[in-house]
């Protein structure tokens, strides 16, 4: 409901214009600072909706580049590429950040009786978002060497649209300011009131500035998602009150453990490799859905930190560059005609590979000094 709102709005030229200001017209710094907008931003509504309102910017500084689409192919890859990347990884950033984030903290308290607050999970998951954004961002650039090195003619343009537009208006600084105000909520109260208690306030604060109305929200909401992800927590719930989750578990470290890794980092290790493969051909939230009690399940037996097999679980799910349908944020990029499937594979490998390893090192390192 708070992305519909803000998205109502129709920021993005502006967005865009706010982006290159700040990065200049350099395209590797302009590539940076896509990813990392496109990463904070997902990181508190969610990638699908950050790719959905990015891609218009990320069209702006093509078109005003350049109206022959094939003579500047590889801007067009390497800027598309830095959204979709850039909302991908940040979605684990915070639990309002998907719904894959939501159901662990559900299988958390309800199978486990653990309570991880928003401002813990954000401390816990964060590190890794801002040690991939200069990696995605120098990876891409190195993978795709852009036609044009400066974009200052494209910037001139933007700057002359957004002028014809005006200034901001009073509804988009209260749009602002109320989204500000739902986040620092969930950073401060959300424990007491619960997370999506404070996200509905949020909502009411905007139907009450007039910011949008209830036909918006009920029109751009897709409500049968809240059905399908109350399915897969309540599935996994019965999985483990059932046996098998423990069941499923026992076998998997009966087959691991005579090659050493059923404990610690290499067990996590191997819990990322399947996280990847599996939401590689499902969504993130089916794959958490399923995959959440029995590697809960498998820490817990093993004596491996259930925290740190949870944030594997979901952050793994964010590893899925190689394809357009495995991810909301690539479908979306992709349907904007600027990509070929091939395309995410020639820079993909190498994030994949780049973010296990830096998972690796958060889960032994960072982690073991927060104590989860």
């Amino acid at each position: 409901m708070i992305a519909a709102a803000i998205v109502k709005q129709n920021l993005d030229k502006r967005i865009a214009l706010a982006i290159v200001r700040l990065t200049g017209p350099r395209i590797e710094r302009i590539v940076l600072g896509l990813v990392s907008v496109s990463a904070v931003i997902a990181s508190f509504i969610g990638e699908h909706t950050v790719s959905a309102m990015m891609l218009p910017v990320g069209v702006a500084l093509i078109k005003f580049t350049s109206d022959d689409r094939k003579k500047v192919k590889n801007l067009s890859i390497l800027l598309m590429l830095s959204i979709a990347y850039g909302a991908m990884i940040a979605a684990i950033g915070t639990p309002s950040g998907g719904a894959r984030n939501a159901i662990m903290l559900a299988y958390w308290k309800e199978l486990f009786g653990l309570n991880l607050t928003y401002f813990q999970w954000v401390v816990a998951a964060y590190p890794i978002i801002l040690l991939e954004i200069p990696f995605v961002a120098y990876l891409l650039y190195r993978s795709f060497s852009p036609e044009v090195k400066d974009l200052s003619p494209a910037i001139s343009a933007l700057r002359a649209k957004v002028e014809e537009e005006g200034k901001l208006t009073r509804q988009d600084w209260v749009t602002i300011g109320i989204f500000l105000i739902t986040v620092v909520m969930w950073m401060t109260i959300s424990d007491q009131i619960g997370l999506g208690i404070t996200a509905l306030i949020g909502v009411l604060l905007f139907m009450v500035a007039g910011v949008v109305r209830w036909e918006d929200l009920n029109n751009n909401v897709n409500w049968g998602t809240i059905l399908v992800y109350g399915g897969a927590i309540s599935l996994g719930i019965m999985m483990k009150q059932s046996g098998v989750a423990e069941w499923i578990a026992k076998s998997f470290l009966t087959w691991v453990e005579p090659i050493g890794i059923h404990q610690g980092v290499p067990l996590l290790a191997a819990m990322s490799l399947l996280t990847v493969v599996l939401s590689s051909f499902m969504s993130s939230g089916a794959t958490v859905g399923m995959l959440g009690p029995i590697t809960l399940q498998i820490a817990s037996l093993s004596g491996t930190s259930i925290v740190q097999a949870g944030f594997v679980t979901v952050i793994s799910t964010s590893f899925v560059y190689l394809t357009s349908v495995a991810s909301p944020a690539c479908n979306i990029i992709y349907g904007g005609g600027y990509l070929n499937r091939t395309d995410f594979l020639k820079a993909g490998w190498k994030l994949v590979l780049v973010s296990f390893l830096l998972l690796l090192l958060i889960s032994a390192g960072y982690w073991r000094m927060l104590g989860i």
